[in-house]
């Protein structure tokens, strides 16, 4: 079966057989804000929120974790440009003569192709322990039927993701931050309470990193990193967006965010991550092919040991 697929976590996104997480919309951005919620940024100093970010992502590469929560998941597909036009059909009526129809060429008949929608309920157990991530789901409702499928895979057919939780590590490691740009863009609100907005992209030259990268919401009095959009060319196997943009002769954009709401001993946890695919033609309008959303909710913590040293 061929299946579009994305995995998502702490290395870059990998796409398994096809496909499909992006810029800020200018509602969005920090400049467009009004004057009134956006901070002078002489107040911010980009090195301490380095450090505080550093020290952030140690402590969630070393922690210890047991959870188990519920994960949403809803698809949503349009293939109106996936299938070739169907062949013309040459209609008429009876006052028309089959040489008058050929004089004016043929009716094409065309049925536009359904759009789909897909969702998935699972409970979703995470344990880390020692270095090693375990990730185990047990289906509870596909399409709006009840399952109950222990150690099931995931059936999304738009992306595949793992180990969401570490998505915000690789990109203030200490080790690593030395090879990246990191520029102050403004700052912004996360749930009412003021956050940093910092773009991260590797320095001219450096070696390529096996992290994702982008803009980065940051929690300026802890470092904690509460929301993520990613750099579009840190997908894996881009290539494939772009012949499917050839096909569609238009220009693919791929939104990837993802958001961290649930806190747990100073620590984050996944609340949503969103992917839009879409493709925009020579006048800029957008057609949207697919959109994944999943939302993580009532989350129960059996262990949450932060190394603190």
């Amino acid at each position: 079966m061929n299946r579009d697929r994305i995995k998502w976590g702490l290395a870059a996104l990998v796409v398994i057989t096809g496909l499909t997480f992006a810029a800020l919309s200018p509602a969005s951005l920090p400049e467009n804000r009004p004057a009134e919620r956006v901070q002078k940024l002489s107040t911010v100093d980009l090195a301490s929120l380095l450090e505080k970010t550093a020290e952030y992502s140690r402590r969630l590469e070393s922690s210890a974790l047991y959870f188990v929560c519920r994960e949403e998941i809803s698809e949503k597909i349009d293939p109106a440009l996936d299938a070739p036009p169907p062949p013309a059909v040459k209609t008429w009526s009876t006052a028309d003569s089959w040489s008058g129809m050929e004089s004016r060429g043929a009716i094409a008949i065309t049925a536009p192709l359904s759009k789909i929608k897909r969702s998935y309920v699972y409970e979703y157990q995470c344990v880390r322990k020692d270095g090693r991530f375990q990730e185990v789901r047990t289906l509870l409702e596909e399409n709006g039927k009840k399952m109950n499928e222990p150690n099931a895979k995931l059936k999304t057919s738009i992306m595949f993701y793992e180990n969401a939780m570490l998505g915000p590590a690789g990109i203030f490691r200490k080790e690593y931050q030395a090879e990246f740009d990191y520029a102050i863009l403004g700052t912004d609100k996360f749930e009412k309470k003021p956050v940093v907005v910092i773009d991260a992209k590797p320095k001219p030259g450096a070696p390529e990193v096996n992290t994702l990268y982008g803009k980065v919401w940051v929690d300026p009095s802890t470092g904690n990193i509460v929301k993520i959009e990613y750099c579009e060319n840190r997908i894996g196997h881009y290539e494939v967006f772009e012949a499917r943009g050839i096909k569609y002769n238009r220009k693919p954009r791929i939104t990837q965010r993802a958001e961290f709401s649930p806190e747990k001993n100073g620590l984050r946890f996944p609340s949503k991550l969103y992917i839009e695919e879409a493709y925009l033609n020579a006048r800029g309008r957008v057609f949207v092919r697919s959109e994944t959303t999943v939302v993580y909710k009532d989350f129960k913590f059996f262990t949450v040991e932060v190394d603190v040293r």
